[in-house]
């Protein structure tokens, strides 16, 4: 399924807690579509879903909850300290993520296509944006948000970095590259700028 000529597709990717989603929201417009990957992912994993089977089945009924749905803190503490166990998570889950993604630009008829997902590089779908947009913070930074966002502890944190593409090197890939380490003020004047440039041409 090719991406149709006509749609502009700007990605937005970054580590944990570097504030990707944050700035995917600043470049939303009325006339933006913005896709949430994340959001699609926590849907496959819904009870009764093929994916969240796969899941079940691969990782045994340990990672259910009381209600017998996926408990994400469960399948986190395995996947985030095996990397196996994550690449096999990965392979269930990134083909039919992937598909909806792609189903959805095609569907659009919005013209423009925002796309925040924080694996658009180690999901091979570089191809599918037209300009990729690295979202970056500092270590310390992304270990407060998460202890703070999330409830995470300092070392889940680290293994959670760790499993991801360094942030320099993520930057290779990008078009553009904003920094969310200071106030919101700053990072939204970056994002104003790249609207500029982006939407001139």
């Amino acid at each position: 399924m090719p991406k149709p000529k006509n749609k502009f597709v700007l990605g937005i990717t970054g580590n944990i807690a570097c504030g990707k989603s944050t700035v995917a929201g600043m470049f939303k417009t009325k006339d933006c579509l913005l896709i949430d990957a994340d959001y699609l992912g926590h849907n496959l994993m819904a009870i009764g879903s093929e994916v969240s089977r796969k899941i079940i089945k691969s990782f045994g009924p340990g990672i259910l909850n009381a209600d017998n749905l996926i408990d994400r803190a469960k399948l986190s503490e395995i996947v985030f300290t095996n990397w196996k166990a994550l690449a096999k998570l990965n392979a269930i889950v990134h083909p039919e993520l992937i598909r909806q993604i792609k189903r959805r630009i095609c569907n659009s008829k919005k013209r423009i296509i925002i796309l925040d997902a924080a694996l658009i590089i180690e999901a091979g779908l570089t191809g599918l944006v037209d300009k990729l947009v690295v979202v970056t913070a500092k270590r310390q930074q992304q270990i407060l948000r998460s202890q703070k966002s999330l409830g995470l502890r300092k070392n889940q944190v680290i293994l959670r970095i760790k499993s991801q593409i360094s942030q320099r090197a993520k930057s290779r890939f990008a078009d553009f590259i904003i920094d969310n380490s200071a106030q919101v003020s700053k990072t939204q004047e970056q994002v104003s700028k790249i609207r500029r440039q982006l939407w001139k041409s």
